[in-house]
């Protein structure tokens, strides 16, 4: 043993913790921590030597840091769980990344913790945890493939507020519930999906994602569902939607707040049976799959305007995971901005000498109304612009800078990026076809908000709303009614 092992030194008034860590200083600090309020301390150096010691008698608490010589602190984890069960654990660690927060939980630790770590909050975990009775102990899948699967580099973040993704991912990965993701634009929603079925016994089987605005409601429906040959003008061959593709495994449906109405009643019922007809078939088609939501809508005020169905939001909402704003968690500006840069080198082979002091004082200072998905665009564009060099101020995005002087609102810009988004999320959703409605719905997006803005503001008076719009009466009143409005 490299660390001496310590029994009680007194009478334990409130419990007994095991603090397993490599680093002399760090078990010191713990024992006096812990030692001071009452709890008796036994230390260990390392996964194996914690082993030997609850074979003598288990703690009433456990706090592992996740990097230990020889045995890792995960692998102790997995076999503590297996000889004491109903021993709380807290995972700790310098790193807080994703895989190992979603790992620790899945694997039945009870919390993770981020060094350095507020003591309050530490006495305060430990103290209601020992109080608790035996811990329900998470499932977890020994032979589990935790292949990468897209850009994992978005989700990252040692922010308290990422911690509690990353914590509520294993949480809920081996539960087939449906799952409601929120959150503003471009701050990951589909990637915490993509980790949700990749921790998941499903992970082995298909993930499919399809996005609830990206098309019309006939080629909507097509797309979830499936045709048969005949359906529609078109149709010249029985096609299997998503839905079928991804038995088995999890269907992602995004921006599931703008799901026509009608869309929404037979999702429902797919929600429930887990049973749908093909467009043009009355033939049902069975299938096994883990349901997960996303939206950046408010889905109570959608369903307060009578635009979505109060029971769809119900059984959607099993769990809800919220994804914070990157202007919430500025704290893991410089982790990203790292993981980034790395994969630029990697993917792009375009060098980066770094990020120079003033141009991280200006990153930091601006809002990211496009959240990390901007941050990611701005940074390779700077890294492009600098050539191997490193990043200065000059290299950022003009619209960036002009934000941070003051020379531009950031609404005007934020406005101009959310259509940008918007036109890119409907060329996407295009796949291979040649033909599309982009413009058409893209206008009509904007158009109809315009519309509803002015007539709310005017308390629906037309001749008002007509003179502050500049629009000929009988035009607006035209386009109300195209609308609906």
């Amino acid at each position: 043993m490299t660390m001496e092992q310590t029994t009680m030194s007194k009478v334990s008034l409130r419990g007994t913790v095991l603090v397993v860590d490599d680093e002399p200083a760090i078990c010191w600090a713990f024992r006096n921590l812990l030692e001071s309020n009452d709890y008796a301390v036994k230390s260990a150096s390392s996964g194996e030597e914690a082993l030997e010691i609850v074979q003598q008698g288990a703690p009433d608490l456990c706090i592992l840091d996740i990097r230990l010589p020889g045995m890792s602190g995960l692998e102790a984890l997995t076999e503590l769980r297996k000889r004491v069960p109903g021993m709380p654990i807290l995972m700790m660690t310098a790193h807080g990344t994703m895989d190992a927060a979603v790992e620790a939980i899945r694997l039945g630790a009870n919390d993770y913790l981020t060094k350095p770590m507020d003591n309050d909050a530490l006495l305060g975990q430990v103290n209601n945890l020992i109080k608790q009775t035996k811990s329900a102990k998470l499932p977890h899948h020994d032979n589990l493939d935790l292949a990468s699967s897209g850009d994992r580099t978005l989700l990252v973040g040692r922010s308290p507020a990422m911690q509690e993704v990353f914590k509520k991912i294993g949480a809920v990965a081996d539960s087939d519930a449906s799952v409601l993701i929120t959150g503003e634009t471009g701050t990951g929603k589909e990637l915490v999906a993509q980790a949700i079925h990749r921790y998941s016994a499903r992970a082995g089987k298909p993930f499919f994602a399809v996005n609830c605005a990206s098309m019309p409601e006939t080629l909507l429906e097509s797309e979830l569902y499936g045709h048969v040959k005949g359906a529609f003008t078109g149709a010249l061959r029985d096609k299997p939607g998503k839905a079928q593709a991804a038995d088995g495994g999890t269907l992602f449906m995004d921006e599931i707040g703008e799901a026509p109405l009608s869309l929404q009643a037979k999702l429902l019922r797919f929600l429930e049976e887990k049973r749908f007809e093909p467009v043009g078939s009355t033939e049902s088609v069975q299938v096994d799959v883990r349901f997960v939501a996303a939206t950046n809508r408010n889905l109570l005020t959608r369903i307060k305007d009578g635009q979505f169905r109060e029971d769809l939001f119900f059984r959607l909402n099993t769990i809800c995971i919220e994804l914070p704003s990157l202007r919430e968690r500025k704290e893991d500006i410089p982790l990203l901005l790292a993981c980034f840069l790395e994969r630029i080198h990697r993917e792009m082979g375009t060098p980066v000498a770094g990020v120079s002091k003033s141009a991280i004082e200006l990153i930091m200072r601006y809002d990211w109304p496009g959240n990390v998905r901007e941050l990611r665009n701005a940074i390779t564009h700077a890294a492009v612009v600098a050539r191997g060099q490193r990043i200065q101020d000059e290299h950022l995005p003009e619209r960036i800078l002009r934000v941070c002087r003051g020379e531009a609102t950031e609404s005007g810009d934020a406005l101009e990026r959310l259509l940008r988004e918007k036109t890119q999320q409907e060329l996407d959703a295009l796949a291979e076809r040649t033909e599309g409605e982009v413009y058409d719905r893209i206008i009509r997006i904007v158009e109809k908000a315009i519309l509803e803005t002015t007539m709310e503001r005017t308390a629906g008076n037309q001749v008002k709303a007509s003179r502050l719009l500049g629009m000929n009466r009988s035009t607006l009143r035209k386009r109300l009614e195209i609308f609906e409005l």
